[in-house]
């Protein structure tokens, strides 16, 4: 009979794409790797591994048997729920991973709920949100809270896709600027020339910002660029520009920037969870679904109210 722990690895394999990878993946030494997937080799009766001197990949029948598992072990995780859904207390560790500013947004309404259950454990990462669906279809997190820029999410049939909630882009300027006024209209038109700050080229953020200036004949080549909106709101406080970000990075709070609304259709995000079918019935998992939701429709009210004031 295979082993389901051998069958785990070979899809992780698949996944990493070399013996290396899978087994920092893991925790794994490359030649425990190796001879696990050996000892596989061994039960199914044929060769799963091409194995060269520089590299190894999958054979035809490690394909084939890497479709089997994926659906083998989507299979034991949907009974282990089924059968934990009859425990009376929802016990466990729960992991969850988020892009950062969800990380941040989230995490205080998320713990006040979760720890009303005291059997459960929580523990979130930070991650880019474009990895965070990958690592809840391998089996390495139970959540993922993932944003969305261009309404292409899909819902794969091993996955469940729960939409949360709208993340609008602001304006935030320093106090000291003329649009920190309620009164001084925001006219992108007029803002082309200002030093405008954002995340390098390439970042959905970044993308939204120069679509939103070209709407209006664009602007100036950029002159500053820095990883992380927090460092970004936070330059903006100390005056040394402005800039255009999601309102779910201000949830930690920062003095010294106004927030204003931009003008025109809006432009912004949609932030998803994500969990895989066969675990979302798991008492834990599924009472930490509903802790998320509960923190999204919170967080939801507040950028509802987003209006030009200080901070």
């Amino acid at each position: 009979m295979l082993d389901l722990r051998r069958l785990a690895l070979i899809c992780e394999f698949a996944r990493r794409g070399s013996i290396a990878a899978t087994a920092a993946s893991l925790g794994y030494s490359p030649s425990a790797v190796s001879q696990q997937l050996a000892a596989l080799e061994r039960q199914a009766g044929t060769a799963l591994i091409d194995r060269t001197a520089r590299s190894a990949e999958l054979t035809d029948a490690g394909r084939r048997l890497v479709e089997h598992a994926e659906r083998i072990l989507a299979m034991v995780e949907s009974a282990e729920s089924d059968l934990s859904a009859q425990a009376v207390t929802p016990a466990g560790r729960v992991t969850v991973t988020a892009f950062p500013t969800a990380a941040v947004a989230f995490a205080p309404a998320l713990t006040r709920t979760l720890r009303r259950h005291g059997g459960i454990t929580l523990r979130m990462g930070q991650g880019r949100s474009g990895r965070g669906m990958r690592e809840v279809q391998s089996g390495e997190v139970d959540i993922a809270l993932i944003d969305d820029w261009y309404g292409g999410i899909r819902e794969p049939d091993t996955m469940r896709v729960f939409p949360l909630l709208r993340d609008p882009l602001v304006l935030v300027v320093p106090r000291t600027h003329r649009l920190a006024s309620p009164d001084v209209p925001v006219d992108l038109r007029e803002l082309r020339e200002e030093s405008w700050m954002a995340t390098p080229d390439g970042e959905p953020s970044r993308l939204a910002v120069d679509r939103l200036m070209a709407d209006v004949g664009g602007h100036r080549p950029v002159p500053w660029e820095f990883e992380g909106l927090s460092t970004i709101i936070g330059l903006v406080a100390k005056g040394i520009g402005i800039a255009a970000v999601p309102a779910l990075a201000l949830a930690a709070g920062v003095r010294g920037i106004v927030v204003r609304r931009l003008p025109g259709p809006p432009v912004g995000r949609t932030v998803h969870a994500v969990a895989r079918s066969s675990s979302v019935h798991r008492p834990a998992v599924s009472v930490t679904l509903r802790a998320v939701h509960v923190a999204a429709r919170l967080l939801a009210a507040d950028l509802e109210a987003v209006e030009p004031v200080p901070r």
